[in-house]
Formats: C-alpha cells, sequence, structure tokens
C-alpha cells in the first residue's frame, strides 16, 4: 500500500473512530425525539446533462457521475433489533457502534457506488451521515438505507426519495481492505468485484 492510501485509510477510520456512538436503546431513546423531516428534492439534483449519463438501478432511480454531489436518491431504513441484523446488534460493517445523535448518523450502501467513509447531508435536515455499513438488498444500486435506532422510527422513515449533498467521499481502497476476508458472501464479492474494476478504470486513465 502507498503512502498516499495509508494516510488516506488512516484518515477516514479516524473520522469513523470520531464519530463513534454506543447506540444501546436507553441512549437511542434520548435523541429519537429529534425526528427532523426532510425537504423535497430541487430541480438542480437531477442528472447534470453535461456529465456522463450511468443510466438507472433497477428502481428506475437514475446512477450520477460522481463529479455531481447533489443528487436524488431512494432511501430506506433499518435498524438494528430487525431479524436479518439483529446477531451484529448496534455494531456497523467496521465493528463499531452505529450512530445516532443530533450532529451524525449511520447509514448503508453499496461501497462500489458510495464508499466507506463517505459523509453527506438530506436536504431539510441538520445531520451528518456517515457511509460506515452495507446491506445485501443495496448492491448493485443507488440506495441509502439510513439507520435508525428504534423500528418506530424505522417504520416513520419508510422509503423516501430525497436530495442529499456529497460533503466528502469515503475511500474506495479502505472499502477494497475491508471487504477482502468477506468475499465468501455474494454481496460482498459484488462490491469488490465492482471496487477493482473502478480502480483498473482509475490506473488506465491516468496512463
Amino acid at each position: 500500500m502507498t503512502k498516499t492510501v495509508k494516510q488516506l485509510a488512516v484518515s477516514v477510520l479516524s473520522a469513523l473512530t470520531a464519530f463513534t456512538f454506543c447506540a444501546d436503546s436507553a441512549e437511542a431513546a434520548s435523541v429519537s425525539s429529534g425526528f427532523v423531516m426532510p425537504t423535497a428534492p430541487s430541480p438542480s439534483a437531477r442528472p447534470n446533462p453535461k456529465l456522463p449519463k450511468l443510466g438507472r438501478d433497477k428502481h428506475g432511480m437514475p446512477l450520477y457521475h460522481p463529479a455531481q454531489l447533489n443528487r436524488v436518491v431512494r432511501t430506506t431504513a433499518y435498524t438494528h433489533t430487525e431479524s436479518d441484523h439483529i446477531g451484529y446488534g448496534p455494531r456497523n460493517a467496521i465493528g463499531t457502534s452505529l450512530k445516532y445523535t443530533d450532529q451524525v448518523r449511520s447509514a448503508a450502501a453499496d461501497w462500489s457506488v458510495y464508499p466507506l467513509g463517505t459523509r453527506f447531508k438530506i436536504k431539510g435536515q441538520p445531520y451528518i451521515y456517515v457511509i460506515d455499513d452495507y446491506g445485501s438488498a443495496l448492491v448493485g444500486t443507488g440506495t441509502i438505507d439510513i439507520y435508525q435506532p428504534t423500528q418506530a422510527l424505522m417504520r416513520k422513515w419508510g422509503r423516501r426519495v430525497v436530495e442529499i449533498q456529497i460533503i466528502q467521499w469515503g475511500s474506495s481502497q479502505l472499502s477494497m481492505r475491508t471487504l477482502q476476508g468477506r468475499t465468501g458472501y455474494r454481496h460482498c464479492a459484488k462490491m469488490q468485484a465492482a471496487l477493482k474494476q473502478q480502480d483498473r478504470h482509475r490506473k488506465t486513465a491516468r496512463r
């Protein structure tokens, strides 16, 4: 690993560690009352016609070029007490606590679309979301799964189409490193393969 990649990995991990929040039931209840509704997306968040068209995902949502930071995305919600997550408890894919505070909150996505450590805001909300998790149903889509500490809040969020603004892209290299030992799982293998293909394209473009 090059010095630059090491520095980036340390930077992303430091940022994620700084955001760590122990989301046990008591703490979650103390912050769950502050539900702020997102506002409607603006027309300017549609795909920029000057950028390459990347098509749509299986939900019919546009796939955006990385250069476009404001975008309209489909979101869903999840919580750590769901049957498919209960074995992990309130932990994310890198083993730290899922975050839900009045400043920063966890989210899950396909890491080949939104790499580990990506930070964004949802229009109309004051929080910063950080991609520190993934889910098998998200792979191959632009959907972002928003962490909620309770099933009531998860149901309240439901499915929403919102506008997001990317504040900082995460690290594809760190995403690949994290997924290396997990390719026995189909969704992890797909993300790893997509990330490697992107890396090859970047290296080819630099030649």
